[in-house]
């Protein structure tokens, strides 16, 4: 009959295991006096009392011999060993399995079939995932890339990008023989023949409505051509994939960043030097990735960027294409004709020229309300796409090369004097870039300068907003708080918040510089100081990219360098026979244009 005596553990796998059975038999091969001997003995040490058994063991153990050590060696660490997971509850086991990291995880799947069911759970890759995927790990220091583009079921939000903190955009200045002479005499001859722009004083509305996912796109096409860049896609049904394979493909992706390991894809058709760039992997109703570029050969290109071919050409500005960036919607091109366009990219209609500049566009920037362009003119003008009106911006002394703007407060209204006659909402900010080796802050709302950020010694070619959260690699960069009583923001007239508040903690905003003084420069927003300076490049530095992840830059030494936060050149590409002038950076790959005319696509 058995016993109704709750077994331990150990005594529990003697019974699974038929160790009582086997020393049964064993024992009935015996002559009846040793069994009754045997069975005695067994019998007293299992009465015995704990201290007792003690006594028995060791007076046991001092009569065996070295043959009988071994054998209770061989057995010992065998009946030592106690498999965890196979006594606690599922639950119990996956909380313990939580605490160790991804390769501790790999090879406790490696011990038994057991042991892998629990490692792989789905749960605990799920928790690895969250704390490495689009931003660093607060234990290792390593992060992943989300890799938006290749995730399942995700939703759009239709919205005018802006390259802030590591969007895919690029517009960089880049001087050509027919804008100027070489660098060091930094003297200005334009000798290209294009006709003269009249400027406007008071520009006529932009008639373009704030780009929305149901603005007019298929309805210009005409019916009997219809463009490939305007067919919907058809619409997949959501997959679901084990997290451990989420994990494993961007694990995969982050040490090839981190080894330079990468293949490389040249295109080719534009007839010049590239001046600037921009790709999407994630726009609503399109069969592919999209990328367009601009070029001195006064021409815009789309590409199909997964297969590499060209889909469409843009032509109508009659001088170099400087800038350009596009949304779903439309594609806005700024040239040295003193002009900008915007496009219908998808069927290649120009809907607006913009006139106004009095020398050539270099760089623009727009969002779902505003475009700011800058100018050869030493200008920024800031375009209103609802009203259509426009106004300048003055202070600098030399080409103004980047623009880039900010919103510190998004979806908040702050209290401005006189806001309801401004044309734009308050709160909206502007950086902007320049040859006389500084960057400004704007407040368009005031279009005052509230913040000068000096520390570059040549042209200030590209600028960059970086987002990081506090100690998920913002801690690579120190803070630069000061008591020399300078001013912030606040006391200058913005009322700003460089710190907002994420789901990982606190964001940092910093402000990122590259420079023809050969360095690229890490700014903390708040006081205009110098956080962290990238020495490296042999030649200027004209375009800059970044994520939460790491930072790259082109230069005219023709590489592309790849940083991490730290302040440490991770890797080096090498392959373009001209200056880097234009560069992109996506999760999984660079795209950088070069003065050689070819747009080369760094896949890792």
């Amino acid at each position: 009959r058995p016993s109704s005596r709750k077994l331990c553990v150990r005594h529990q796998r003697i019974a699974d295991e038929g160790t009582n059975l086997k020393l049964q038999q064993a024992l009935d091969d015996l002559p009846l006096e040793e069994r009754e001997s045997i069975n005695a003995i067994w019998a007293s040490f299992s009465s015995s009392p704990h201290p007792r058994r003690e006594l028995i063991l060791r007076g046991i153990l001092t009569m065996c011999c070295f043959s009988q050590l071994s054998l209770l060696t061989d057995a010992l660490s065998h009946l030592i060993r106690i498999d965890p997971f196979v006594t606690f509850p599922r639950e119990i086991s996956l909380k313990v399995l939580a605490y160790l990291d991804a390769t501790s995880l790999c090879r406790a799947a490696q011990v038994s079939r057991h042991w892998k069911a629990l490692a792989d759970d789905n749960t605990l890759w799920r928790e690895i995932c969250q704390q490495h995927i689009g931003t660093k790990c607060a234990k290792c220091g390593w992060g992943l890339p989300i890799l938006e583009a290749r995730r399942l079921g995700i939703s759009v939000t239709p919205s005018s990008p802006s390259p802030v903190a590591g969007a895919s955009s690029s517009s960089k200045g880049k001087r050509k023989q027919e804008d100027l002479v070489p660098i060091s005499v930094q003297k200005r001859h334009h000798s290209d023949p294009s006709p003269p722009v009249t400027p406007s004083a008071q520009p006529t509305p932009l008639l373009l409505p704030a780009p929305t996912p149901t603005t007019a796109r298929i309805d210009s096409t005409p019916p009997h051509s219809p463009s490939p860049l305007s067919l919907s896609s058809p619409v997949e049904e959501t997959l679901t994939r084990p997290w451990k394979d989420v994990y494993s493909e961007r694990l995969k992706i982050e040490r090839n960043w981190r080894r330079g390991r990468c293949s490389v894809r040249t295109l080719r058709g534009h007839t010049n030097g590239i001046m600037c760039l921009q790709f999407s992997e994630t726009l609503p109703h399109l069969p592919f990735p999209v990328l367009i570029t601009g070029s001195y050969d006064r021409t815009a290109r789309v590409w199909n960027l997964e297969t590499g071919e060209e889909t469409r050409c843009l032509r109508g500005h009659t001088r170099a294409l400087r800038a350009l960036q596009f949304d779903q919607v439309k594609l806005v091109t700024g040239s040295m004709d003193h002009t900008l366009r915007v496009w219908n990219w998808r069927t290649g209609e120009c809907i607006r020229t913009l006139e106004g500049h009095t020398e050539g566009v270099i760089c623009l920037n727009f969002n779902s309300t505003v475009l700011a362009s800058g100018s050869v003119d030493t200008t920024i003008k800031v375009w209103n796409f609802c009203t259509g009106e426009c106004f300048t911006l003055r202070g600098h002394r030399d080409w103004v090369n980047g623009v880039l703007l900010w919103d510190p407060t998004p979806g908040s209204s702050l209290s401005v004097p006189d806001a309801s006659s401004q044309h734009v909402a308050p709160g909206k900010m502007l950086f902007s870039a320049s040859d006389d080796c500084s960057v400004r802050l704007w407040d368009l709302t005031l279009r005052t300068c509230v913040r000068q950020f000096t520390g570059h010694v040549g042209q200030v070619q590209s600028l960059k907003l970086l987002s990081l959260d506090t100690g998920h690699g913002a801690e690579d960069i120190p803070p630069n708080r000061h008591a020399d009583g300078s001013t912030s923001l606040a006391e200058a007239g913005a009322a700003t918040t460089v710190e907002t508040q994420s789901p990982c903690g606190i964001k940092q905003l910093l402000l990122v510089s590259g420079s023809l003084d050969n360095t690229v420069k890490l700014w903390d927003i708040e006081s205009g100081k110098v956080m962290r300076t990238l020495f490296g490049h042999i030649e200027g530095v004209w375009a800059v990219a970044c994520n939460e992840m790491r930072l790259v830059s082109g230069s005219h030494d023709r590489t592309i360098k790849i940083w991490s936060y730290d302040g440490r050149c991770v890797s080096t590409l090498v392959g373009h026979t001209g200056a880097v002038t234009c560069i992109a950076l996506g999760e999984d790959k660079i795209i950088s244009g070069s003065d050689d005319g070819h747009v080369r696509i760094w896949s890792f």
